[in-house]
């Protein structure tokens, strides 16, 4: 497997220019696989690309030397990551995984010139025969996150740093909200955000204002560094995060973690390119699909209330219980969904408001 940052990789397509588009596909080729894989961050031990590369490892060991991987991280979202995406299709990659909600629209023209190429896409909603987005339905993890967050908080005050108000963070934001309102109907919560993936110093900043306002549970949601969670542990607040577990960061304070096992449906979409029977369609991945899941609980959290978790997470796995099912009120006091309505896919997909009980304002 190639591992390559933004820099080293320009600077070779550079230097190969149009060659890259000319040169013959050798007979190695022609049994080897080509798999592109653009991220947003860097890899590091944990978050966001961290997760997704532990998927595309699962990929990587089923299909052996079968299978040729060429990961690019750090790449900013932009024309950059348009013309880096648009190389690795140059250099034969025929399935490509675009791990950022930023890479969408280069993503999808790309999948129109090409109709050959795969591309599974992080995040997004554009959908073409041969480009399919995913996403996880994180809201599952956070409702139970909530509702363990409303048995520890004392100030009744949660708090989130969020990277960007896309419509991914914002229902995780509103199902923690849920969860604990659950439990205990005057919980508020504030929300900061970041506008990064990938920025430890404004993320520590947000959570130390978050602190500073009372807020004594913090929700990590889609940062790619421990940088809320070594914050939140040093001021001895509850946090918790999404994608892949940060208990090493805080070892009291550690809440818990919303995780992502993205291994078999990689897998699977990797498999169907093969056999010629890959479906661009927008996958929709939780607790019922083994993608979503939780870990690392912390021992505070009292028995009577690990017990209400439990079978919390059993009823939205078997689908007796909806998270998105109305009364759902806005942070207005309007009523969105009446009692006993429940929100589709594609509602909660474009979701752009939060419930009651957020009293920060999702920015314009």
């Amino acid at each position: 497997m190639t591992q390559t940052t933004r820099r080293s990789f320009i600077k070779s397509t550079l230097a190969t220019g149009t060659a890259l588009v000319a040169a013959p596909m050798i007979a190695r080729a022609q049994d080897v696989l080509k798999m592109g894989v653009v991220l947003p961050s860097p890899i590091a031990d944990v978050g966001w690309s961290h997760a997704l590369m532990a998927g595309v490892n699962t990929v990587k060991e089923a299909y052996g030397e079968g299978l040729e991987v060429t990961v690019l991280e750090n790449i900013m979202e932009g024309p950059d990551a348009d013309r880096i995406a648009n190389n690795l299709v140059a250099e034969g990659n025929k399935v490509l995984l675009l791990g950022s909600f930023g890479y969408q629209n280069g993503g999808i023209q790309i999948a129109r010139r090409n109709p050959d190429v795969s591309i599974i896409h992080a995040s997004g909603f554009m959908v073409e025969p041969n480009f399919a987005p995913f996403t996880a339905k994180y809201w599952q993890g956070t409702y139970l996150m909530g509702m363990a967050a409303a048995a520890l908080t004392k100030t009744k005050v949660l708090g989130c740093v969020g990277a960007f108000a896309i419509p991914e963070l914002i229902t995780s934001i509103n199902a923690f909200m849920l969860g604990a309102r659950s439990v205990d109907p005057e919980i508020t919560m504030r929300v900061v955000w970041v506008n990064s993936w990938f920025n430890p110093a404004s993320e520590q900043d947000a959570t130390r204002a978050l602190i500073s306002q009372d807020c004594d549970v913090i929700f990590s949601n889609a940062q790619d560094t421990p940088s809320v969670i070594s914050v939140a542990e040093e001021a001895g607040v509850y946090v918790y995060n999404l994608n892949s577990s940060m208990a090493s960061y805080a070892p009291t304070k550690y809440l818990g973690v919303v995780g992502t096992d993205w291994g078999p449906f990689f897998k699977a979409k990797v498999d169907a390119h093969v056999a010629g029977n890959f479906e661009g369609a927008n996958y929709w991945l939780g607790v019922e699909d083994d993608v979503v899941y939780t870990a690392d609980w912390n021992a505070d959290i009292p028995a009577d209330m690990v017990e209400q978790i439990t079978a919390r997470q059993a009823a939205i796995a078997d689908g007796s219980f909806t998270v998105f099912q109305g009364p759902l009120i806005d942070q207005s006091g309007t009523e969105r969904y009446a009692e006993g309505v429940a929100m589709t896919d594609g509602e909660i997909l474009s979701k752009d408001w939060h419930v009651e009980g957020v009293t920060s304002p999702l920015p314009n």
